[in-house]
């Protein structure tokens, strides 16, 4: 099987779903030509085809090898790099004025959807660089800006985010990493950082560190800390690259899945640069205000995963249904002369037609975000800016929370339908499977996802954002009610499924904002527990919402037109997702209202 990215898809969900015209119209974008946008995909459906996607398999089996201190990375990672880099894509949506080429972020979620699914492990490097350039774009100086953000956006050098620590994984307030404020404003760092992605590697010539760290007397917790741009070379005035820091890789980690990624123990301040004892660092921003320029890069990390994981839910999907159309065992349901393609079996065709529906769905989330997080920064309107980054903040746990726990599924049930050389490494369906595994867990787990959908999102402005997504999608229920009663077969049966089902979610969904704001005082425990079923249920009606506007779109499509399989497989897959995906969110909304009744029966028992 070969990767090949979903330009089709991309299109539709641009034009029908996340108003890609529309987001042309305003002045940031007036430059983008409709003409322009459909070149960078099919430019870049080449380029991770071509490019990248071949590296996949070689970065799995060949990973990067550490010795003293340095990691090489396979060759084939390091010409795909440069080719990366000549390509201009690290760029893509970052500001014109830096080097960047200022595109919508919507075009942006597509080509790196594509590189996801291309090579997940060789995609961290360019996403972590991206949440540095935004952070940096953010909250930092203009000097800062400038000595860092160009070759940020270039590619020449990568970033990351250091915050973990042995004692201190998730629970940030337990940071113990040390700054030294000097007397030419520097600040050296003295620490130890776990689970550093891409924090050692040969791909580029520097590697710029944002690290979290305390000065001496801060305040205990997270708001005592601050952020550290630490680079692995110091940068001369002329911006040539000068002496090595001291920031030294202790050893990588031997991992599940991503096995082309270097995951790095990095050691600062241990005396082996050439700089003396400690690592320089410049202050971002004010100390004691860290975790708040942090969290810039965290978001932009969250969502980035969330597309991670739709990234491998498509190119699992692609590789179960090329085998399923290849492999021949059995004769069909209804009688054959002879063994048949287990594509045309009933159970298989329901696992591939999850596989497609949760991916479909997700990307459909996704790219929504997108377009309203673009909206919420170039729409000329405050209000709409406003109002637009509010609902921007709500969905971004979802993407990452639900589209990972969704790739999950995918890759597992594309193992399912290789059947044993699905176990087998070399048919690579097991790869999908064991790369998908870390996308719920880093950059916060799925339930730090769901925590905050809870406590941050809903409970802040008392639901007034879900509510607002709530009527939303009434009204595309309404839309739905007069299609059926209007719309002739083959449709209108499908139509009215998909009317009933979104109908009966929404209601759900609306129960279930209602006992957050409902039960948060009073029985935080209960609402917490419920708290993944929450963010789940949230995905399955929002995913759902979305096919119910594609099947509009489909229903009313000419036969004759060029797209005419394309719109009927969309129709079809809507109709699927209806009938066999939004009947799981009764069941997540009675799992979230029983909270309490099953909390208090675990607080009697000695069961955990």
């Amino acid at each position: 099987m070969t990767y090949r990215a979903p330009i089709e898809d991309f299109r539709f969900v641009f034009e029908h779903i996340a108003g890609m015209p529309e987001l042309l119209k305003l002045e940031a974008y007036r430059a983008v030509e409709p003409d322009l946008v459909e070149a960078v995909l099919e430019e870049n459906a080449k380029f991770t085809e071509e490019a990248i996607a071949p590296t996949n398999w070689d970065g799995d089996q060949h990973p990067p090898v550490y010795g003293d201190g340095v990691v090489s990375m396979p060759d084939s990672f390091k010409k795909a790099f440069g080719h990366f880099v000549a390509g201009g894509w690290q760029g893509l949506r970052h500001p014109e004025e830096f080097g960047g080429q200022g595109l919508p972020r919507l075009l942006a979620t597509a080509t790196t959807e594509n590189l996801y699914a291309a090579n997940v492990a060789f995609s961290l490097c360019p996403m972590l660089t991206d949440g540095v350039i935004e952070a940096l774009l953010l909250s930092g100086s203009d000097e800062l800006k400038q000595r860092y953000v160009p070759a940020l956006v270039e590619g020449k050098w990568t970033g990351t985010m250091n915050l973990t620590e042995p004692q201190a994984g998730s629970d940030l307030s337990m940071v113990n990493a040390r700054a030294v404020p000097q007397a030419d404003s520097t600040y050296r760092i003295f620490g130890q950082k776990i689970y550093i992605t891409f924090g050692e590697h040969d791909l580029a010539e520097n590697i710029v560190h944002l690290v979290l760290a305390r000065v001496a007397n801060a305040p205990a917790g997270v708001k005592g800390l601050s952020l550290f741009v630490v680079p692995k070379f110091l940068i001369n005035e002329d911006g040539s690259l000068g002496a090595r820091n001291d920031v030294w890789c202790a050893s990588i980690e031997h991992k599940l899945g991503i096995h082309g990624s270097p995951t790095a123990v990095l050691l600062f301040g241990d005396g082996k640069g050439a700089v003396g004892e400690g690592a320089i660092g410049t202050l971002v921003g004010e100390e004691n205000r860290g975790l708040e320029y942090m969290f810039i890069m965290m978001n932009a990390a969250r969502f980035a995963v969330g597309v991670q994981g739709i990234g491998v839910s498509e190119a699992a999907t692609q590789k179960a249904i090329a085998y399923a159309r290849d492999r021949v065992q059995s004769r069909a349901i209804e009688g054959s002369a002879g063994p048949v393609a287990i594509v045309q079996h009933p159970d298989v065709q329901r696992m591939l037609t999850t596989m497609r529906g949760l991916t479909e769905a997700t990307r459909a989330i996704a790219c929504l975000a997108a377009a309203i997080d673009d909206l919420s920064e170039e729409h000329p309107d405050e209000q709409v800016r406003r109002e637009n980054q509010a609902l921007y903040e709500f969905l971004v746990p979802v993407v990452k929370g639900f589209s990972t726990e969704c790739s999950l599924e995918v890759s597992s049930l594309g193992v399912q339908v290789h059947g044993g050389m699905g176990f087998i490494e070399e048919t690579g369906a097991a790869q999908f499977y064991r790369d998908a595994r870390i996308l719920t867990i880093y950059e916060g787990t799925t339930a730090i996802q769901s925590n905050d959908l809870v406590g941050r999102k809903t409970l802040r402005d008392a639901g007034m954002t879900a509510f607002s997504l709530e009527r939303a999608m009434r009204a595309t229920i309404a839309d739905l009610a007069k299609a059926s009663s209007t719309c002739a077969e083959p449709h209108r049966a499908g139509i009215k499924l998909i009317h009933d089902q979104l109908l009966a979610s929404v209601d759900v969904f609306h129960s279930a904002v209602q006992f957050v704001l409902d039960y948060a005082k009073s029985a935080p425990r209960a609402v917490y527990a419920g708290s993944v079923p929450y963010l789940m249920l949230t995905g399955y009606v929002l995913g759902g919402w979305l096919f119910a506007r594609a099947a509009l779109v489909c229903m009313n499509a000419s036969r004759g037109t060029s797209n005419a399989a394309f719109m009927q497989n969309k129709f079809s897959t809507a109709v699927f997702y209806a009938g066999a995906m939004l009947p799981r969110v009764q069941a997540l909304g009675l799992q979230m209202l029983h909270g309490a009744t099953i909390v208090d029966a675990l607080n009697q028992s000695d069961l955990i």
